[in-house]
């Protein structure tokens, strides 16, 4: 294609582009900038272009040949590879010749039967800057190799280029920053592609400081490391700690994922200096159980770790998102609930409450016929039943999981909930669960005034609690959301005086953090601020 032809064309034209569909639009991929950062002379030539999953497969045609591309490449991961497939097949249908590269998670195993390998000229599997560079100059020298599947394997981190200038000033004040200090993850837990790294590396430590000082200069104030392991080398969390406490100021958040048990005395005085709500630790518990930690080869300390999570809570302002997973081998729901009442009482800001996915290559399908596991065919591959958990309940946790994020995980019922939880917070809440469902039919849509008022009525109706604290418990809720009236099923409850549901003012904000965050803080102005 000449230049001249090409020139017809509105946009930014560009030899390599490079594409991925994003979750949500204030997510950035990290991915396509650490291409872009490693294709040395040919970076000129590269255009990013990022979508969302909302948006038309054929929009996303039309908007990717608007570029003329000599090649584009796409980050195919667990959440966006049905999308991602779609798009391929139409630029399959509408311009044959283009040449097409995928790579990522989603196609880095099992790639041999995917449709969407099928349909791309070449696949990079596992790290992919310096495979792709070389195919790239290859492609664009008119001398494509002969090999589909090129390996990128593990390149020595001190030879990659740091992405981190090509994200834009509107990328760091209106979406998500995305930053890690390390590659790969020593332990083996079987559900996770990280434990087939076998081995943790780590960049210049140097070098990434100044980057993240760069960043700060240039207004970057929310920064979320994607380490597997923040806190396994002292040294590293300890630099990183200090670093963000030098430089606090009072729109920082860092978010971290810890290993739970690891948690030493130099990091718990450091994290104790920082104010409340300007770190998260993302905690991975996955599992009580001693036998199921032990069919998936997940090894913790369980006193480290509930020491741990007690200290941060008690004498630290860290917002603590703690993960576990429904559908594990072996494990029931009645093990679940014990695990589950166990971290309730623990008190993290957060629970996130997964269910099993089958991610392509992990170990975790040795235990298939041991356990009945069985998982859906299609992205996210979670699991429909095993042999402890039938379908009808794994259904049931999937709605569970749903609520909870709804109604506890973003933070708008600080009151309201521990009223609803009282007892066993499991039971209580899969009761309300099972009583709320055909009255908001879905669980895919859950708006937040439906569910307050569903969660009113049940408390007063079904478990008949006090009318007028129940009421007030409710009204302080949302008030604190920043709703300046009180929902209008409290005034239809005709035995609640008028004078109490006057509209109070809403509280200001607590400093620019993420939306949930903020809340969680909000409902608990007391906690400990920090020294700084």
């Amino acid at each position: 294609m000449t230049a001249e032809s090409r020139s017809v064309y509105p946009g930014d034209l560009s030899d390599i582009l490079l594409v991925a569909l994003n979750a949500r639009y204030h997510h950035t991929s990290f991915a396509l900038r650490y291409l872009k950062a490693n294709l040395a002379e040919l970076e000129d030539r590269c255009e990013l272009l990022e979508f969302t999953l909302e948006e038309r497969a054929l929009d996303c045609v039309e908007k990717i040949l608007l570029h003329q591309p000599r090649l584009v490449g796409f980050s195919v991961y667990i959440w966006n590879t049905a999308q991602t497939l779609e798009i391929i097949r139409i630029l399959r249908k509408v311009q044959p010749d283009l040449p097409i590269v995928v790579g990522g998670p989603e196609v880095s195993y099992e790639w041999d039967q995917q449709e969407i390998v099928a349909l791309s000229d070449y696949l990079v599997t596992h790290e992919g800057e310096v495979a792709f560079q070389n195919l790239a100059r290859q492609i664009l020298n008119g001398k494509p190799p002969a090999q589909k599947v090129l390996a990128g394997g593990q390149p020595p981190l001190e030879q990659i280029a740091l992405p981190y200038r090509l994200y834009s000033d509107h990328d760091l004040q209106h979406r998500v920053v995305y930053v890690e200090a390390s590659r790969g993850c020593p332990f083996r837990c079987e559900f996770c592609l990280s434990s087939l790294d076998k081995l943790v590396r780590y960049f210049p430590l140097e070098t990434l400081l100044q980057e993240l000082e760069t960043l700060l200069q240039r207004g970057a104030r929310q920064f979320k490391f994607i380490d597997r392991t923040f806190n396994l080398r002292l040294e590293v969390s300890q630099t990183l700690l200090k670093f963000f406490l030098e430089r606090y100021t009072p729109d920082l958040f860092v978010h971290f994922e810890m290993v739970p048990d690891r948690f030493p005395e130099e990091l718990r005085q450091l994290v104790a200096r920082f104010p409340a709500g300007a770190v998260q630790f993302e905690i991975g518990i996955q599992s009580f159980d001693p036998e199921v930690q032990k069919a998936i080869s997940r090894r913790q300390d369980m006193p480290k770790l509930e020491d741990n999570l007690i200290y941060l809570r008690t004498q630290t302002g860290v917002h603590i998102h703690a993960d576990l997973i429904v559908g594990l081998p072996g494990e029931t729901v009645v093990q679940f609930q014990r695990g589950f009442d166990r971290l309730v009482q623990l008190n993290p800001q957060e629970i996130q409450v997964g269910i099993l996915k089958r991610l392509r290559g992990t170990p975790i399908l040795r235990h298939d016929q041991e356990y009945g596991m069985v998982y859906s065919d299609s992205p996210p591959y979670e699991v429909l039943k095993t042999e402890a958990i039938p379908f009808a309940e794994m259904m049931e946790m999937k709605r569970f999981a749903r609520f909870w994020e709804a109604l506890a995980n973003r933070g708008r019922f600080p009151r309201v909930l521990p009223i609803l939880l009282d007892g066993s917070p499991f039971q209580r809440f899969l009761d309300f669960t099972r009583w709320a469902l055909p009255k908001i039919k879905t669980t895919r849509e859950m708006p937040h005034l439906k569910l307050a008022e569903l969660l009113f009525t049940y408390l007063i109706d079904e478990l008949q609690l006090d009318l007028l604290s129940t009421a007030e418990a409710m009204l302080l809720d949302f008030t604190e959301d920043g709703k300046r009236h009180p929902p209008g099923f409290l005034y239809e409850r005709s035995e609640i005086p008028r004078e109490m549901l006057r509209p109070a003012k809403a509280q200001a904000p607590q400093r620019c953090l993420p939306e949930r965050q903020a809340r969680h803080l909000a409902a608990a102005p007391g906690g400990p601020p920090g020294r700084l």
